[in-house]
């Protein structure tokens, strides 16, 4: 299964890694929040992840599989080889990873989409001039503890300018919140990318449906 990008897919973006669910089995965690409703699956295994570069392909394998059997995009944070191995289907790359454009030259024959992470207007005004970036995350909108190296949040205001500036759909993520979700709504954004909303939800399907539910089109 070959995944086309659309912005609906943004709508309820689940990120995480083995280091995000200390404890538990990240197939399990997925496998929740396939059936809870997820539009997008990023994997994201790195910070304080104790895997192996092959434990981390075996559990990359596993998901991606879950992912197609759900027909959810698969997607690898940062690491192009890693996606290519397993035939991910889409690749997400911040400022400071590899090249965006020798990501996009890349994956251009392998028909995986690429993100790019955009947190400022002159890095929206760099990602407007490339072809072949089919959205943007931008962040935090609010403080957030998943991430150690986060810049400042930007909140709403923040955003929305990004949003009107990009030539892209833009996937909102940092500290979001359900409250939050119609604010964020509001500023033309896509959609939400999550970590510790589902991870730590005591209701991952309503959570989800919630997520769902602001960004419908």
């Amino acid at each position: 299964m070959s995944v086309t990008f659309e912005s609906g897919l943004l709508r309820a973006y689940f990120v995480a890694g083995s280091q995000d669910v200390p404890g538990q089995d990240l197939r399990k965690v997925l496998a929740t929040m396939l059936d809870a409703g997820i539009t997008a699956f990023q994997f994201r295994d790195k910070g304080d992840s104790e895997l192996t570069d092959e434990q981390r392909l075996a559990l990359g394998s596993d998901l991606r599989v879950q992912c197609h059997e759900a027909n959810v995009p698969f997607i690898v944070d940062d690491d192009v080889d890693l996606a290519l191995l397993l035939n991910a289907d889409g690749i997400h790359v911040g400022q400071s990873d590899q090249k965006i454009q020798s990501v996009i030259q890349t994956v251009a024959d392998r028909d995986m989409f690429v993100g790019l992470s955009c947190n400022t207007a002159e890095q929206v005004a760099a990602a407007n001039k490339l072809r072949g970036i089919d959205y943007i995350g931008s962040g935090p909108i609010y403080p957030t503890v998943s991430k150690d190296d986060a810049d400042p949040a930007m909140g709403i205001a923040g955003l929305q300018a990004l949003v009107e500036q990009a030539n892209v759909p833009i996937v909102a993520i940092g500290g979001v919140t359900v409250a939050s979700l119609p604010a964020i709504a509001k500023t033309g954004a896509a959609g939400v990318a999550v970590i510790t909303l589902l991870t730590r939800s005591s209701d991952p399907v309503a959570d989800t449906q919630a997520m769902r539910h602001a960004f419908a089109k």
